[in-house]
């Protein structure tokens, strides 16, 4: 089941979901790795990655998974939602061109505690190429 935007601790479901997608490009990669400070070769430098086991750049783990705050934040539960954790396990390599969707989906509810435990995975032509967990608190004077 999809979901509108802020939803109310209340009304959120076991297995309610959102998602979103977007293709990797040169310039994501690169404003990463200026906002990061992480200039691995391997994202950054042509000859270095064309010589790797990947045969060319690699994204940034990290821009893929950063798809799951965005639709906490904006989704599911939506604004003034705060990130409590995350697991991440990155299972392939995200290329340049590469169209990403990311997908968070209601996996425990916790209405004492105000928390919110998430299945994450992220998919580039339905293979999976990060998994994860998440859990995220939600206030309870958020509008």
């Amino acid at each position: 089941m999809m979901v509108r935007d802020n939803i109310p601790l209340e009304e959120i479901e076991v297995g309610m979901s959102a998602s979103y997608s977007q293709t990797i490009t040169d310039a994501d990669i690169k404003s990463y790795a200026g906002l990061s400070g992480d200039h691995n070769p391997i994202h950054v430098n042509e000859e270095y990655a064309g010589s790797s086991r990947f045969g060319k750049r690699i994204a940034h783990g990290m821009i893929s998974s950063s798809f799951f705050s965005a639709l906490f934040g904006t989704k599911l539960p939506g604004c003034g939602c705060v990130y409590a954790s995350q697991t991440l396990h990155f299972r392939y390599p995200v290329y340049i061109g590469d169209t990403v969707t990311a997908t968070v989906t209601v996996k425990h509810i916790d209405i004492d505690r105000r928390r919110l435990v998430f299945d994450t995975v992220c998919k580039v032509r339905n293979r999976k190429v990060i998994t994860g967990e998440a859990e995220i608190y939600i206030p309870d004077n958020r509008k």
